[in-house]
């Protein structure tokens, strides 16, 4: 990324671009990313190309105002880091799912970012509903965020469990990845029925006292912890809802089952 793309992501996100590549930055940037960029899988129901390159992926968020899934958001968000100095490096992970069953290889991208004071951190802005804030590795006790208590848990295989409120979220492993090495994961979650980005419409983003999600016609908001669930009536209405609560303007109405 030049500075001018740069400049234009950190505008997308409503941040300045800070002095130095710190922890404190890391933080705000992180924050800001979430509540600015939704976690949505609308291309796959959209029948659009999903394309793991930096450029693809900074334009989709920045120039297009959309947002994506852990690939797309993560690889977006490792692109910007980047260019402000930071050091990044992807991670694969594989997510918990019922009973404890871990999902496929390279099923999530997250980052692992070190700060000029020299910590490193987990940043995860591309897992739905996770921490608001990066996550220190080598801090082994719970790590206080104002969506719970998360933990880094080392497992007998040298891997990493990250739990939010005690449960496992997902299995990290810590060796260096690229990001051509995710293609296959994401061409899994965008076609296989088995996964569950298939089977589910999902558009969700971090407001400043809760959160907005839509999936399908359902839109839930949550407010101080108290939820409202209503059932839009028609496609008028899902794509003013899109619009007014993600900034994501659509042609047509996303339909579920249309896979690229």
């Amino acid at each position: 990324m030049d500075i001018e793309q740069t400049e234009a992501y950190l505008r997308r996100i409503g941040a300045e671009r800070p002095a130095s590549p710190s922890a404190r930055a890391l933080r705000e940037l992180h924050v800001a990313h979430l509540r600015s960029v939704p976690f949505e899988n609308l291309s796959i129901h959209l029948g659009e190309e999903i394309e793991l390159v930096d450029e693809a992926l900074v334009a989709k968020v920045v120039e297009a105002r959309r947002g994506g899934f852990c690939y797309e958001l993560n690889g977006a968000f490792a692109a910007l880091l980047a260019s402000l100095g930071f050091d990044v490096t992807l991670l694969q992970g594989r997510v918990y799912g019922d009973g404890g069953r871990l999902g496929i290889p390279f099923d999530h991208l997250a980052l692992r970012v070190r700060t000029q004071e020299g910590g490193d951190w987990l940043a995860d802005v591309g897992f739905g509903a996770h921490s608001q804030l990066p996550l220190r590795f080598g801090e082994w006790d719970g790590q206080a965020d104002p969506a719970g208590i998360f933990r880094l848990v080392r497992t007998a295989a040298g891997d990493l469990d990250v739990l939010h409120d005690g449960t496992p979220q997902y299995l990290l492993e810590e060796r260096p990845r690229e990001l051509a090495d995710f293609r296959a994961g994401a061409w899994y979650h965008r076609t296989s029925p088995e996964s569950h980005f298939t089977r589910n419409l999902v558009c969700s983003i971090l407001t400043e006292d809760g959160r907005i999600t839509l999936s399908g016609r359902r839109l839930t908001t949550t407010v101080d912890g108290e939820r409202h669930v209503s059932e839009l009536a028609s496609e008028a209405e899902v794509l003013a809802a899109y619009e007014r609560h993600f900034g994501i303007v659509l042609k047509g109405e996303p339909v579920l089952g249309r896979v690229t």
